[in-house]
């Protein structure tokens, strides 16, 4: 066979790598960056002058974390509060102590401004307001505030309520059961077992379609283990957050996947809880953008992590 011609077979099938390297660099999301103003937090008892958070590498100082999400919901986050301090104020969990650390995604309508106007409508509340200096997406507040947690557990649950707060409970005795002494562990919950049910059948037909599309790509990426990765309201052990949030580079809302797959590849143990969960109105997500963006940010972050571009690194403990 002609040299030339094998040469110029390598030479082209180098091209077409090349060119798809520099293809998800390109594509690939920019490093998230924290402004000094992000590193600190606004509440009841300091309401114009922010005071630092805690570094998710300090040792924790409270029970649990609620990190919860918000982009333009004044609407919705006061009835989510109502029903999550109500919870966490009950009898049966006055022992554990708690806070809440709303992330302000850069939002137009003063959600930081309704979240500590909640502050000091619930006085007894550990409830702290960040706010940050521009919308980088869902997954960058849900980091930010992970990274900036002072829990043992660190929970986040979405601004719309859609979760029910008092499944907290079922995903706190599983934690119980993978990391009695605060191992590595993950606990989400799950909407799998809704599959069938009055409230996924009556969403539209196109939120049906993305959900078992999404499910198909996610076996081929490989997390098809687990059944329910979107559901906004997982539950991380704090030496599981270290580990995990570092190396989180999606900001996007398919950032549930890339944690999955970090805690796969750190052999970080994950179980699936089935919680209820009801649709709420007002919705941010566009499905047929949302479609597209799922494709490829799930080809960036896969490809990323096949070749080694993106990893995690196990954080070493007393015990190593």
């Amino acid at each position: 066979m002609d040299n030339s011609f094998i040469y110029g077979g390598l030479a082209f099938s180098g091209g077409i790598f090349l060119s798809l390297y520099l293809a998800l660099i390109f594509w690939s999301p920019a490093p998230i960056v924290t402004y000094d103003s992000e590193k600190k937090y606004r509440s009841q008892a300091s309401p114009k002058t922010p005071l630092p958070l805690t570094p998710l590498a300090d040792t924790s100082t409270v029970d649990l974390t609620i990190v919860v999400p918000a982009y333009n919901e004044t609407q919705r986050l006061p009835i989510m509060m109502e029903s999550t301090i109500a919870h966490l104020m009950s009898p049966a969990l006055k022992k554990r102590t708690y806070e809440i650390l709303i992330v302000d995604d850069g939002s137009s309508d003063g959600t930081s401004t309704t979240a500590l106007k909640l502050a000091a409508q619930y006085t007894k509340s550990n409830i702290r307001v960040v706010t940050l200096e521009k919308n980088i997406g869902k997954g960058g507040a849900v980091r930010h505030g992970m990274l900036f947690a002072s829990g043992e557990r660190l929970l986040f649950a979405d601004a719309d309520g859609a979760s029910r707060i008092e499944d907290l409970e079922a995903l706190w005795r599983t934690m119980d059961g993978l990391s009695p002494n605060n191992e590595p562990a993950v606990v989400v919950g799950s909407r799998a077992h809704m599959v069938k049910s009055e409230a996924v059948v009556k969403r539209s037909f196109l939120r049906n379609v993305l959900m078992y599309g999404l499910h198909t790509i996610l076996r081929i990426v490989g997390v098809g283990h687990i059944r329910d990765t979107q559901c906004g309201f997982k539950l991380f052990s704090r030496s599981a957050a270290r580990q995990i949030f570092p190396a989180q580079h999606l900001p996007t809302w398919i950032f549930d996947v890339e944690l999955l797959l970090l805690a796969k590849q750190l052999r970080i143990p994950v179980e699936e809880v089935p919680i209820e969960w009801h649709e709420v109105a007002g919705s941010k997500l566009n499905v047929m953008t949302a479609s597209l963006q799922m494709l490829r940010d799930l080809l960036i972050v896969r490809a990323n992590h096949l070749l080694g571009r993106w990893k995690a690194t196990p954080v070493k403990t007393k015990a190593d």
